[in-house]
């Protein structure tokens, strides 16, 4: 077999020309596993991307691609429809918080957030309130690439060199390890975090800000989660200075926290919820936005009859073959249990195993909840903010996928994962964390 070219993929996310002198390249999967051009295989302690929640490989998503791909392929979604749009949005809302009920197709998670944003303007002006065109985001939120999420996100390199086109500011974030280092579940303390909504507010004037857009827990930004009653007192901000909150689940939905949502999990109804990843397991890019009832009506009852009521959409929305993926993930996610089973005998298992590496001389914090959970390092001085990702390196020489964010280890296992395989991912890294200095 010829030499495998890679100059022509210009590859996101990653530093191509230290890639490119040593590409790490995956040729098949299947359950938890990954297998290297080569043969070795590797746990993927990440699901991928933080998408696979149902495994790799699963012979019943893709004998539904197939099927649909044969039956039809494409049809346009602009005045036109096929049936299993309709079928997929109304079995969608079925695991949504009540009042999400109206679904809005897109194919990526950064396409999700660019929806809820414009829906967001387009519902303050619908009922007289233009004057909110302004967001609230969050340092360490992850919210996609596209202008509106990297306006809104609060990762640096990631808006740097394109600035921040949609007027936004930020929230503080509340990674705070000296008071809630080795936490299990939810951290005790850094509810007041959530009060610097009512600075930004005061500051900006609430006629001026068209909503506030979180995660229920920060997945790019290092597995970064709420403190306990944090969630609560934003909806409670929101409310009282009448803010639309958008939960991004593009990470924590779709069973991560032992929930459908992390809006349900922790017991917070936004106004509306960004999927995607897991929604199809990741087989075919797809994403929904799903929106409250009052919301969408109200963008409806504003526009003239017979009129197109939101100028916004893409070619591939509501795709058929994406919707029969969908379809076929939820019969597994529905049929195994997979989406409440970070919340039992599993998760204990897996918050055990992960803490007991907190005695390792350079790990300073555990955190977890679910199936997601961080490792965060001592990082040498030379490489402060970038240890996690030469660790992740040397994880998977050793036989594990972990992600390295910043000088952290993060981890979000198919849902599938079982108590042997965990001890497996511990095991490795354990073998890796002892090695350094």
């Amino acid at each position: 077999m010829s030499e495998l070219q890679t100059n022509a993929f210009w590859m996101p996310f990653t530093p191509n020309r230290a890639f490119k002198s040593a590409p790490r390249i995956v040729e098949r999967a299947e359950g938890i596993y990954l297998t290297e051009k080569g043969g070795r295989q590797i746990i993927d302690a990440t699901a991928g991307l933080w998408c696979s929640n149902a495994g790799h490989g699963r012979t019943e998503i893709a004998d539904a691609i197939y099927k649909q791909a044969k039956t039809l392929d494409y049809s346009s979604i602009f005045n036109f429809g096929h049936e299993l749009g309709f079928e997929y949005a109304n079995r969608l809302v079925q695991h949504t918080p009540d009042g999400l009920n109206r679904v809005f197709f897109g194919n990526s998670g950064s396409e999700a957030v660019e929806t809820a944003l414009k829906i967001a303007l387009q519902y303050q002006r619908a009922r007289g309130k233009g004057t909110r065109t302004m967001f609230i985001g969050r340092e360490k939120g992850y919210h996609g690439v596209n202008f509106g999420g990297i306006s809104v996100g609060g990762i640096a390199p990631n808006y740097q060199s394109f600035g921040q086109p949609v007027k936004a500011n930020h929230l503080r974030h509340t990674l705070d390890i000296k008071r809630n280092a080795f936490s299990r579940g939810l951290p005790e303390h850094g509810v007041e975090l959530a009060e610097d909504l009512e600075r930004l507010v005061n500051f900006h004037g609430a006629d001026q800000i068209a909503a506030v857009i979180v995660e229920p827990f920060a997945g790019a930004g290092g597995v970064v989660l709420p403190p306990k009653g944090y969630l609560q007192r934003l909806r409670a901000i929101c409310d009282k200075h009448d803010l639309l909150l958008i939960f991004d689940e593009v990470i924590s939905g779709w069973g991560r926290t032992g929930s459908a949502f992390g809006a349900i999990e922790f017991g917070v109804t936004p106004d509306m919820i960004t999927s995607a990843k897991g929604i199809t397991n990741a087989a075919v890019p797809l994403s929904a936005v799903f929106v409250q009832e009052e919301i969408h009506n109200t963008i409806m009852d504003a526009a003239a009859e017979g009129m197109v009521e939101f100028f916004h959409g893409y070619t591939y929305s509501a795709h058929p073959v994406a919707c029969a993926a969908g379809m076929a993930t939820l019969d597994i996610y529905e049929r195994e249990g997979l989406l409440t089973r970070a919340s039992g005998e599993i998760a204990q298992y897996w918050e055990d195993a992960l803490h007991s590496l907190a005695d390792g001389h350079t790990v300073i914090d555990v955190r977890n909840y679910g199936l997601v959970g961080a490792i965060e390092l001592r990082a040498p001085e030379k490489l402060s903010g970038k240890f996690g990702a030469k660790v992740s390196g040397m994880a998977w020489e050793a036989g594990v996928m972990a992600r390295g964010i910043g000088d952290a280890l993060c981890m979000s296992p198919p849902l599938i994962i079982e108590k042997h395989q965990i001890d497996a991912v511990v095991d490795k890294l354990r073998s890796v964390i002892n090695t350094l200095t």
